[in-house]
């Protein structure tokens, strides 16, 4: 049994190459013999042209070698494994708030401290994570991308040295801005190294699990550096990341235009959006979770009303958004009449979809996760097949403390609540 999963193993890396996050980047790993170079790791798994045409026993048994090594190195690392047992350090948004800004600069040297003793840990966290893999998953060459990324990142952070004084912070917030790029794509990139490898997965529930780890976790290493960089900036309306007077409706009104603009690009108009409740609600809180979140709503909401209504294009109900305030948490409700999930599918729409490729016709919210899924973000393209959308989008509300859930009436609409806590609001706040 496990002969036949190493050769399917094998196999799988000998169907694609590796693609190096940054051409020509000298690898950052360790320099001892049971590590490995990028230039080893090209040799081993980017010979897959030579692995044709070569008709050589021999030669075959060598590269299917090579490449064994080069996957095992990913799991022989002792340092990332000391790091892995370490408990994590969460802030709340209150305490990184409150913690407020010193003329000095203190602040910032604090954050770069703390940033550069987490950093490691978390990190080492997700690598242990692409460990738990089924090893035929972790195989996959897109899916060992996303892993040796990581295992950069690790080490580079590692080997920074101490930050004691202005000079070394800023060459450290140079390095974290530089690992924020190189990461930008890891979403599509774990999209579709799990599409290449569906038929192999066997528990879906792992990999759920699996996702719904990966992208909270990095989803909370983005907003800790996001938050470092940002204290840099002299706003006076954000300590870092967090906004003091956040304006639910004006956030809402920014991803409606950008919805809007999809949806007039795809099917030649749009439907308004009325936005009613609380719409004079201020509070402190995060934007940047809320920048992935809504937007995804809000497409999902505007395709439900265009494609029930094909018939008359330019003649749509309107899209509802209702914003609640309290004292403990906020709601956004977001109100479609685009005839609903139908009964079959409605306990399905919150999965990630990796082990099919459903049609998106079936319903816009359980479209296929891996078409078009680099037009998701700040850029029109069309308006399904947009990746993660809500699952990630109920993965992100529920870390930050709260849920998204759906109710549907069949043969009318949708009706999807966004429920998310205070950071400075009765009851403990999240922890980032």
């Amino acid at each position: 049994m496990r002969r036949r999963a190493a050769d399917t193993a094998l196999e799988m890396l000998n169907c694609g190459t590796l693609r190096l996050a940054r051409p020509g980047a000298t690898s950052i790993f360790p320099s001892s013999a049971n590590k490995i170079t990028n230039k080893q790791f090209l040799m081993s798994f980017g010979a897959n042209q030579r692995l044709r045409s070569s008709s050589s026993i021999h030669g075959y048994s060598e590269l299917a070698r090579e490449r064994s090594k080069a996957v095992t190195s990913f799991y022989n690392q002792s340092a990332i494994d000391t790091s892995a047992e370490k408990a994590s350090v969460r802030l709340t948004p209150f305490s990184m708030l409150y913690s407020g800004k010193s003329a000095d600069g203190h602040h910032i040297l604090s954050s770069a401290k703390y940033l550069h003793k987490e950093l490691p840990v978390r990190i080492a966290h997700r690598i242990k994570g692409f460990r738990s893999l089924p090893f035929i998953i972790g195989c996959n060459p897109t899916i060992l991308q996303v892993h040796e990324l990581y295992i950069r990142a690790y080490y580079m952070l590692c080997e920074f040295p101490a930050i004691k004084d202005r000079e070394t912070e800023a060459q450290y917030s140079k390095l974290v801005q530089q690992l924020l790029d190189d990461h930008k794509d890891v979403v599509t990139m774990l999209a579709q190294g799990l599409r290449e490898s569906r038929r192999h997965i066997q528990d879906e529930a792992l990999i759920r699990n699996f996702l719904d780890t990966t992208l909270t976790s990095r989803l909370g290493i983005r907003m800790l550096a996001t938050h470092h960089l940002s204290l840099h900036e002299d706003n006076p309306d954000f300590v870092g990341i967090i906004c003091r007077r956040l304006s639910p409706k004006k956030i809402i009104e920014k991803w409606v235009v950008f919805a809007r603009r999809l949806c007039e690009h795809q099917y030649g108009n749009s439907p308004l959006v009325r936005i009613n409740g609380h719409v004079a609600a201020r509070f402190p809180f995060i934007p940047m979770p809320l920048d992935y979140i809504l937007p995804e709503l809000l497409k999902n909401a505007m395709r439900a009303t265009m494609e029930s209504h094909l018939e008359t294009p330019y003649n749509v109900p309107d899209v509802v958004v209702t914003i609640a305030n309290n004292e403990t948490d906020f709601v956004i409700r977001i109100s479609d009449r685009g005839g609903g999930v139908p009964h079959a599918i409605l306990d399905k729409v919150m999965d990630y979809h990796f082990s099919t490729a459903e049609e998106s016709t079936q319903d816009p919210r359980v479209s296929n996760l891996f078409n078009t899924m680099t037009n998701s973000g700040l850029q029109s393209g069309p308006m399904h097949g947009f990746g993660f959308g809500l699952p990630t989008s109920r993965a992100y509300a529920e870390y930050l403390g709260g849920s998204l859930t759906i109710q549907s009436l069949q043969g009318v609409g949708t009706d999807v609540y966004l429920r998310l806590r205070h950071i400075d609001g009765k009851g403990e706040s999240f922890r980032i």
